[in-house]
């Protein structure tokens, strides 16, 4: 997390009267929050970084006890998970109004527990099982999330579906199978970063090159995750343009057995990159811990699929 840069949300903080102090590399993590008297009333957020700061600003500011509004500076990326922040605070009883997704009202209010709340699996996660449907024939079941899902990463799904698969979705639950090669795709994946990576490496067993795009936040994650899924896709034998934003993916005619793919301490990289094992080559995954940040039992869970 010490590689995540969060300078946009301090300087927002810092804004409204907050002193906030690095403890180590300006603009990272750790920081020191000081108590503070706030001026609340606007402030103002980049978007185009993370999404993550403007979820932690709207949860964070009915407990001030003062009416705020948020400004969103730049485009707002991932906007489904802020749908989600939005749906869960409103069962909270806290209503946001949002004028497009440029400006947030935010009331002075207090939260009001719901009595009982059903918390969904994570639809992140499930995209590995998902994806290993589409690629091993199937069917592969998921349970605890659905068509019901508030999570935007259910998405993902219509990924599948463009290349090929056979999905089958119920109110809790997502199955998916195919049968043969799937179809490359040409897809913005902006609304849905984390699973766009397991897009990313499924490209791998399409019939023709794969684009990615709008994925620039992944420079900014626990590692360039565009460079990284570069390279480690290019050890598999795939032939891959990196853009500032996009990876192009022309997937080989067979994956390169043998080979050790590098996970950067990042914990998609291992479990997008564990799907590889599904073409018929065993791989190597190093530094596999990385998932505990995630999916302690990631590998564990993928066994009983992968076999």
């Amino acid at each position: 997390m010490h590689e995540r840069p969060i300078g946009d949300l301090v300087d927002a903080l810092r804004g409204i009267g907050a002193r906030v102090d690095y403890a180590g590399k300006e603009g990272f993590p750790p920081v020191v929050v000081h108590p503070s008297s706030l001026r609340i009333d606007k402030l103002r957020v980049r978007g185009d970084v993370s999404s993550q700061f403007l979820t932690a600003l709207l949860m964070a500011l009915p407990l001030s006890g003062r009416a705020a509004r948020i400004e969103v500076q730049g485009e707002l990326i991932s906007k489904p998970y802020v749908e989600i922040t939005l749906n869960v605070m409103r069962r909270f009883g806290v209503e946001v109004r949002r004028t497009g997704w440029r400006y947030f009202d935010v009331p002075a209010g207090i939260y009001v527990s719901p009595k009982k709340i059903l918390v969904e699996g994570d639809a992140s996660s499930a995209s590995y099982f998902l994806a290993a449907g589409a690629i091993g024939g199937g069917p592969v079941r998921v349970e605890g999330v659905g068509q019901a899902s508030i999570q935007g990463d259910v998405r993902f799904t219509e990924v599948l579906e463009r290349m090929g698969a056979k999905v089958s979705l119920f109110e809790d639950a997502i199955e998916v199978s195919h049968e043969g090669k799937l179809h490359p795709v040409d897809l913005d994946l902006n609304h849905i970063p984390d699973a766009a990576m397991t897009a990313a490496v499924l490209a791998l067993f399409a019939d023709g090159p794969s684009t990615i795009r709008n994925v620039a936040s992944w420079r900014v994650k626990e590692t360039d995750r565009l460079a990284a899924m570069a390279t480690e896709l290019r050890k598999l034998g795939a032939q891959v343009e990196e853009g500032p934003d996009f990876l192009k993916i022309a997937p080989p005619a067979s994956i390169n057995p043998g080979v050790a793919v590098d996970t950067y301490d990042d914990h998609r990289m291992a479990m997008s990159f564990s799907l590889a094992s599904l073409g018929g080559v065993p791989v190597r995954i190093n530094d596999p811990q990385c998932v505990a940040k995630t999916f302690p039992g990631y590998f564990e869970a993928f066994g009983k699929i992968a076999g």
